[in-house]
């Protein structure tokens, strides 16, 4: 039994490891990625853990780069004082729809790597992230909540707006010489940009996914150009030159059958001839066989001397 033991944890680890490649390959959309922080956040929590405390959501190897918050509350609590989730200052007035007894409130900063992916789901060319996207959600944690399937509530803010603070969080040297715009993105696919309320410090009516952006500088933007030129040249390129090959090649097989051809009727040519062929030296010549014209005598010739008579006197 204590040998089986290490074999069989190394067989349960292999399968572990196998199934988080598995699932970090299926993480191709800003959706799908909020379902996996979702379920790793719920696997996390712990019905001891006091409401109104924050604790950090550790996430899969797959996943590094993502940090998560999760905290409790109770709506009507949550509605009367407001609350701080990291980023994100919930003023009082706030409410969540759908909210009975208690909510899930996750907060996450997805990182610069994971950012970019998230931001690859969304047509907002022109401009570029300056900051990791920052997300806030919220779910249902009521005292019988359903732990497989917990659904996605409504932050609503109250009569002041939910804000967002970059500062702590800002690629600052890329900004510096471009004023950054708040991008808000939503769960149509669709970005709304605003003008900052105070330096690197956005605002918002709902939860979602929030980050900063700038227009892209020209350099940079004829740098993609360019490349983009390069590539379709070396495209057309590429293309016009499997393009002669192949007539280089149809010229060389046209040429060879051409050849193969003429040599099949110079074959048959060869071997329907009537003519006897013999070696001139080291050449095959045909030859014709001797024929001669026999020579007959004409009876109708006279001799010349037939025609006098001769008297002897």
């Amino acid at each position: 039994m204590g040998s089986l033991f290490p074999l069989t944890f190394i067989i349960l680890s292999w399968a572990s490891s196998a199934s988080i490649k598995s699932e970090a390959q299926e993480i191709k959309s800003a959706h799908v990625l909020d379902l996996y922080i979702r379920d790793y956040t719920f696997k996390a929590y712990h019905k001891h853990f006091r409401t109104g405390t924050l604790h950090t959501v550790h996430l899969p190897s797959n996943l590094s780069g993502i940090r998560v918050d999760m905290v409790r509350f109770r709506c009507g609590s949550l509605r009367r004082y407001g609350a701080q989730v990291k980023e994100f200052h919930l003023n009082i007035g706030v409410t969540v729809h759908s909210c009975v007894e208690r909510v899930m409130i996750v907060r996450q900063n997805l990182g610069y790597n994971w950012s970019s992916t998230f931001y690859a789901n969304y047509d907002i060319s022109g401009y570029q992230l300056v900051s990791p996207v920052l997300g806030l959600l919220a779910y249902n944690a009521g005292s019988n909540m359903n732990f497989s399937n917990p659904f996605e509530l409504e932050i609503l803010a109250g009569e002041k707006p939910i804000t967002v603070d970059f500062s702590n969080t800002t690629k600052l040297a890329e900004i510096q010489g471009n004023i950054p715009y708040c991008a808000s993105f939503e769960s149509d696919g669709k970005v709304t940009l605003a003008n900052q309320v105070s330096p690197y410090v956005c605002v918002a009516r709902r939860h979602g996914h929030f980050g900063l952006v700038i227009e892209t500088p020209p350099e940079l933007l004829r740098k993609k150009i360019s490349r983009w030129k390069v590539v379709v040249g070396s495209s057309v390129g590429a293309a016009l030159g499997a393009f002669l090959l192949g007539l280089l090649l149809v010229a060389l097989f046209v040429k060879v059958k051409k050849k193969s051809r003429m040599e099949e009727m110079e074959r048959r040519a060869y071997e329907e001839e009537a003519l006897q062929v013999s070696m001139v030296g080291h050449v095959r010549a045909p030859t014709a066989a001797v024929t001669r014209t026999l020579p007959t005598i004409e009876h109708e010739y006279v001799h010349p001397n037939q025609g006098f008579v001769h008297f002897r006197l």
